[in-house]
C-alpha cells in the first residue's frame, strides 16, 4: 500500500513538473515559479530595427553593476535571431501578444505601443522599472526601486513622460486599464496620452526622494504616484534647444533620446547631436555575444558594408579602362601628363570664355557654330538634380546602423562616384551632341582654340576625354561638400541650430560653386565636341567631368 501511494505521489510531482514546463517562457523562467530576483529592469522590442537599441540599454545597466533581471518583452514581429542574440547578452526574452491601439487618429508608429501597458501585468516582480529601448542608463539606478507603485517624469507642459516609469504590477490594476482603454482618450494617440488620462493627478503628486532614511520611508503609507526628477529621464531634445541639460550633467542617470526618427543607432544621428557620443562610447563596447556581433555589428551590414566600401573603386577603374586604357596605354597617358606639365598647360577658362560663341546668330552649315544659349541653365538644373539623386540613393545603400564614421565615409564614396557617374555621362553626351551638330554643318570656319594645346612644344595634341581643369573643378565642389558638414565639428560648436545655420551657409557657398562649374563645364564640353567633330569614336567612353 505504501509502495502505492508513493508511486502516486511520484506520478503527481512529476505531472506538475511537466505542467511547470509547458508554462516556461522563451527567456527560461516560469510566469508563476520564482524568479532570479524580485525586482527587474524591463523593456519593449516590437521589432529588430531596435534591437541594437536593447544591446545597449542592457550593456548600460550591467556597466553600473546592476545583478537584477533584465526583461524583454517581444512581440511576433521580433527574429528569432534577435532573441537568441539577446538571451546571449543576458536578457530573459518573454514572448507578449501586441494589444491593439483603439485609436483611430493616431501616427503609424504607434500601431502597438499599447503593448506597453503588459508591464503592470508582471505580477511575479514585486517592482520593475521600465526603459525604452531608445534610453541608456548612465549611473546606477537601482534607488528607483525604492519608489511608490507608479512613479515617472513630467514633461511636455506637465504631462507624464512613459519613456522611464517605476510600476508595481498588479492584476488589479491591469485590469481596471482594460476595461478603460476604449473609454479614456489619449492626447497622443498612444500609450503615453492614456497613461496622463488613466492618472489625473500624476501632475501634483510628490517628487521621488531616494536619499530619505529607511525609518522614514517605512513609517508613512507607500505613495500611490510619485514623480521623478529629470535625472532619470534626460530628454535629449531639450538638450538641443538650450544646448546642455537642465540639470546637473554629473549626476545623470537616465539619457532619452527622443528627437522622433533621429535615433543613436542612426549613423547620421551622432553628427547633429551631441548626448549620442555617450551611446555610442557604450555601442562599441558590447561584446560578441554571438559571432559578429562585437561593437553592435551585424554580420549581414558587415559584408554588405565591404562591398560598398569597394565597389566604388570597381566602377571608377572600370571606367578609366574604358575611357583611356583602351585607346591608349598607360604609359602613353604619363607620358602626355608630362609633356603637359612641363609645357605649362593652358587651364584657365578663358580660352572657351562665352565670347567664343555668338548667342545672336542661328546655327548652320555657312556659319560660325555657338552654343545654344539655354545650355548653361539646364546644365545647373541637371547638376543639382543629379546632386540630389546621388545622396538620395547614397542614404538608401548605406545600413543605417553602422558606426557613425563608417556611415560618413560610405556617404561620401557613394556621392561623389553616382554623382561623377551621372554628371559626367551628362557632359560627355553633350560633347557628343556638339560633335553631331558640327558634322552635320560640314567645315567649321572658325576652330576655338585647343585648350589642350602643347604651346609649340611640337606635340601634336591627342584627343583626350579629360582635361585638368574638369578635375580642378571636380575637386572643388567635393572639397566644399566635404567642409560643409565638417566646420562646426572642427569650431568645436555642439549647438543644433549653430550647426545647422553653419550647414546652411556652407551649402549655399557650394551651391554658388556648382552653378559657375556646372555652366562652364557645360560649354568646355560643347566646346570639344567642336574641336573634335572628325575624329573617329575614340572617346565613346563615359568618362568623370569631360
Amino acid at each position: 500500500m505504501r509502495s502505492m501511494n508513493f508511486c502516486k505521489l511520484l506520478v503527481i510531482l512529476v505531472g506538475l513538473w511537466i505542467i511547470g514546463l509547458g508554462n516556461e517562457t522563451e527567456g527560461g523562467g516560469a510566469l508563476g515559479s520564482p524568479v532570479a530576483s524580485p525586482e527587474a529592469y524591463v523593456t519593449l522590442l516590437y521589432g529588430d530595427e531596435f534591437l541594437l537599441g536593447v544591446r545597449v540599454l542592457g550593456k548600460s545597466i550591467r556597466d553600473t553593476g546592476s545583478t537584477k533581471d533584465m526583461v524583454a518583452l517581444v512581440s511576433d514581429g521580433v527574429s528569432d535571431y534577435a532573441k537568441s542574440l539577446l538571451r546571449a547578452d543576458g536578457w530573459i526574452v518573454e514572448k507578449v501578444s501586441l494589444l491593439a491601439n483603439p485609436n483611430q487618429v493616431r501616427p503609424t508608429r504607434f500601431w502597438g505601443v499599447y503593448t506597453k501597458l503588459k508591464i503592470f501585468n508582471m505580477t511575479k516582480y514585486k517592482k520593475v522599472v521600465y526603459l525604452d529601448a531608445d534610453t541608456i542608463v548612465v549611473k546606477s539606478i537601482e534607488d528607483l526601486f525604492k519608489c511608490g507603485k507608479f512613479c515617472a517624469n513630467l514633461k511636455h507642459s506637465e504631462r507624464l513622460n512613459s519613456g522611464v516609469m517605476v510600476v508595481e504590477p498588479s492584476k488589479e490594476v491591469f485590469n481596471d486599464m482594460m476595461s478603460k482603454v476604449t473609454t479614456l482618450g489619449s492626447y497622443t494617440g498612444g500609450d503615453q496620452g492614456f497613461l496622463n488620462a488613466y492618472y489625473p493627478g500624476f501632475a501634483n503628486a510628490h517628487i521621488f526622494e531616494p536619499d530619505l532614511a529607511p525609518e522614514v520611508l517605512n513609517s508613512r503609507p507607500v505613495p500611490e504616484m510619485e514623480r521623478l526628477s529629470t535625472l532619470y529621464n534626460a530628454d535629449v531634445g531639450l538638450y538641443m534647444l538650450a544646448n546642455k541639460w537642465m540639470v546637473d550633467e554629473k549626476e545623470l542617470r537616465v539619457i532619452h533620446y527622443t528627437l522622433g526618427p533621429l535615433k543613436p543607432w542612426d549613423w547620421w544621428t551622432s553628427w547633429l547631436v551631441k548626448p549620442v557620443d555617450v551611446w555610442q562610447n557604450v555601442r562599441v563596447q558590447l561584446e560578441a555575444s554571438l559571432p559578429g556581433t562585437g561593437g553592435g555589428e551585424n554580420p549581414t551590414d558587415a559584408f554588405r558594408v565591404k562591398l560598398l566600401f569597394l565597389l566604388p573603386f570597381v566602377l571608377i577603374l572600370f571606367c578609366y579602362y574604358r575611357s583611356f586604357l583602351q585607346e591608349r596605354s598607360l604609359c602613353d597617358h604619363v607620358r602626355h601628363l608630362y609633356y603637359k606639365f612641363k609645357s605649362g598647360g593652358v587651364l584657365s577658362y578663358s580660352a572657351v570664355s562665352s565670347s567664343t560663341f555668338n548667342s545672336n546668330q542661328q546655327f548652320s552649315s555657312t556659319s560660325q557654330s555657338k552654343g545654344p544659349s539655354y545650355l548653361g541653365g539646364i546644365s545647373v538644373f541637371i547638376c543639382f538634380f543629379v546632386a540630389a539623386i546621388s545622396l538620395g540613393l547614397s542614404f538608401l545603400i548605406i545600413p543605417r546602423q553602422v558606426t557613425p564614421w563608417t556611415g560618413l565615409l560610405l556617404m561620401y564614396e557613394w556621392t561623389f562616384t553616382l554623382f561623377f557617374l551621372l554628371f559626367g555621362s551628362y557632359l560627355h553626351l553633350i560633347s557628343r551632341w556638339a560633335k553631331i551638330m558640327a558634322n552635320r554643318a560640314g567645315t567649321f570656319s572658325a576652330h576655338p582654340r585647343s585648350l589642350d594645346d602643347d604651346s609649340g612644344k611640337g606635340h601634336q595634341r591627342q584627343p583626350s576625354c579629360c582635361d585638368c581643369a574638369a578635375w580642378y573643378y571636380g575637386l572643388g565642389m567635393a572639397f566644399l561638400a566635404v567642409a560643409t558638414p565638417s566646420l562646426p565639428c572642427l569650431l568645436g560648436i555642439t549647438a543644433l541650430f549653430v550647426r545647422l545655420g553653419l550647414m546652411v551657409v556652407g551649402g549655399l557657398i557650394l551651391a554658388s560653386f556648382m552653378t559657375y562649374a556646372a555652366e562652364h563645364l557645360a560649354i568646355r564640353s560643347f566646346t570639344r565636341g567642336l574641336e573634335e567633330r572628325d575624329s573617329q569614336r575614340s572617346n565613346d567612353r563615359i568618362c568623370f567631368l569631360c
